[in-house]
């Protein structure tokens, strides 16, 4: 049986940084202080007005790529972990696909909210492990921004935008060793973005009936983050054959430090063993792990054959945890022709879409005249 193993990764975050002095500014009746030690939040990146999910998933996946070496047309499968999607249909991954020019992948959305990530890797990696597939591309991409009230000051100051993605591709050494997931849907209410869907679908102005924005019920959510993330590590653990102490590093979801420390204070886990940059970024959602990963690895916290745990939770009420081996060594030299060849793939296919979005034009113009002839 294959393993699947993770051979690149990427992250991209906004320009734009927003710091928690502009929220006094806006007139919330807060203050840097209030938030930094409530959630260990000292800034985030929100996106602009032209910059939607797909956008930053695209930059992601793009550096992945890169750092693998790999071409996007040899990708077998890409799935974007995302509550924000571009569109309700078509998925967020067929248009990434398309950018990429990841011709004979397959493509699709997946939403367990700030658990997506782990959620989607361990589905990407269950596909190469059944021989399915080879290359997958996971993504997990962001844009909160778009459904917080900018007038509630314990929702808005937490998010923040962002995508990470990561190349699993299979191996013959260990590589994603366990994972675990699950979801309690009777606490659903305790966070969710209410209108827009089908109980509360869109009117003719094609604005959502219901309530548009987030909803949290922050110590609830707090009460059971922490338990959950900390029972989903010890059973992935577990599950891995491992023990607690072999773990290098834990990286989990990135929703606030209280959280954060709470849960390695109930693992028994010294300050040194566990990842976090709530601090720059916020909760930037199922982009949170995979951002932290590309930061942990750019610090040189991993190294080669290193045990690493990620664990998340999320709306849904949803957690999900993964336990892996790093297999790749750090002294990477991907080709100098890489970006060239990325940036040509890129342009081939924008001009392969705009030649198959005229040719419809052209059919849809000929079965028009056609009909019209024999009427």
């Amino acid at each position: 049986m294959p393993y699947a193993q993770i051979a690149g990764w990427g992250m991209h975050v906004p320009s734009r940084i927003v710091p928690n002095e502009s929220f006094v500014k806006m007139g919330l009746n807060t203050s840097d202080e209030w938030i930094a030690s409530r959630t260990g939040i000292e800034e985030r990146r929100l996106a602009a007005r032209n910059e939607p999910t797909s956008h930053m998933a695209v930059r992601a996946a793009q550096h992945a790529l890169y750092v693998a070496d790999a071409h996007a047309s040899d990708v077998d499968l890409i799935i974007v972990a995302t509550c924000t999607p571009d569109h309700v249909m078509p998925s967020t991954a067929s248009i990434v696909q398309n950018r990429l020019g990841a011709r004979r992948a397959g493509a699709l959305d997946m939403n367990a909210a700030c658990s997506g990530f782990v959620y989607a890797l361990a589905m990407g990696a269950g596909q190469i492990e059944s021989g399915r597939a080879k290359q997958v591309l996971v993504i997990g991409a962001d844009e909160l921004s778009i459904h917080l009230n900018w007038r509630d000051r314990t929702t808005c100051v937490l998010f923040g935008d962002g995508a990470g993605a990561v190349l699993l591709r299979a191996t013959v050494d260990p590589g994603i060793l366990a994972s675990t997931m699950g979801s309690d849907g009777s606490g659903a209410d305790l966070l969710m973005i209410p209108g827009g869907g089908s109980r509360h679908p869109a009117n003719g102005n094609g604005r959502a009936n219901g309530d548009r924005y987030l909803r949290m019920n922050g110590p609830q959510i707090f009460r059971w983050a922490t338990q959950m993330m900390s029972r989903a590590a010890e059973d992935v653990i577990a599950t891995s054959g491992l023990k607690p102490e072999q773990i290098d590093l834990f990286i989990p979801h990135q929703a606030n430090l209280r959280i954060i420390e709470a849960m390695a204070k109930r693992l028994g886990l010294p300050a040194d063993k566990v990842f976090s940059n709530v601090g720059r970024y916020g909760n930037t959602s199922a982009a949170s792990i995979p951002i932290a990963l590309c930061e942990a690895l750019a610090a040189g916290r991993i190294d080669k054959d290193d045990n690493i745990v990620l664990t998340s939770f999320g709306a849904g009420l949803s957690w999900a945890a993964l336990a892996l081996r790093w297999g790749v060594n750090m002294d990477l030299h991907p080709s100098r022709w890489t970006p060239w060849r990325q940036g040509f793939e890129t342009r081939v296919a924008a001009m392969r879409s705009a030649v198959r979005r005229q040719q419809r034009r052209v059919r849809a113009s000929l079965d028009e005249r056609f009909r019209g002839d024999q009427n």
